[in-house]
């Protein structure tokens, strides 16, 4: 890449991001309401997320072989357990991973 060239790139990634972060902001000023549409998707999109990463981490599980869905049954369990226990989505997500991590190494050899 030329200097002229990664200039451009780097200025296009800043104003990408600066446009992601003032959006919002300039869409949904404090004074007015949120459209209730936007309030539905803030209620509704958490539990999607969680659905397509559950369909995504489990498509290719084979309970025929191998483990037999083991460490995924097990790790499901964690994230439901975290989940329930503390009711935040990034500690469930993150100490399910953890599990996981730690069953198929160490002990799903």
């Amino acid at each position: 890449m030329t200097t002229a060239q990664k200039l451009i790139t780097i200025a296009v990634c800043a104003l990408g991001t600066m446009l992601t972060r003032f959006l919002p902001f300039l869409l949904f000023p404090a004074g007015r309401s949120t459209p209730r549409f936007i309030r539905y998707l803030g209620h509704a999109l958490p539990a999607a997320v969680f659905g397509m990463l559950l369909v995504y981490c489990l498509k290719d599980v084979n309970l025929a072989a191998g483990s037999h869905g083991l460490p995924e049954l097990i790790a499901i369990l964690a994230v439901v357990g975290l989940h329930k226990w503390r009711g935040q989505m990034l500690l469930s997500v993150a100490g399910g991973t953890v599990v996981y991590m730690l069953l198929v190494q160490l002990v799903f050899v």
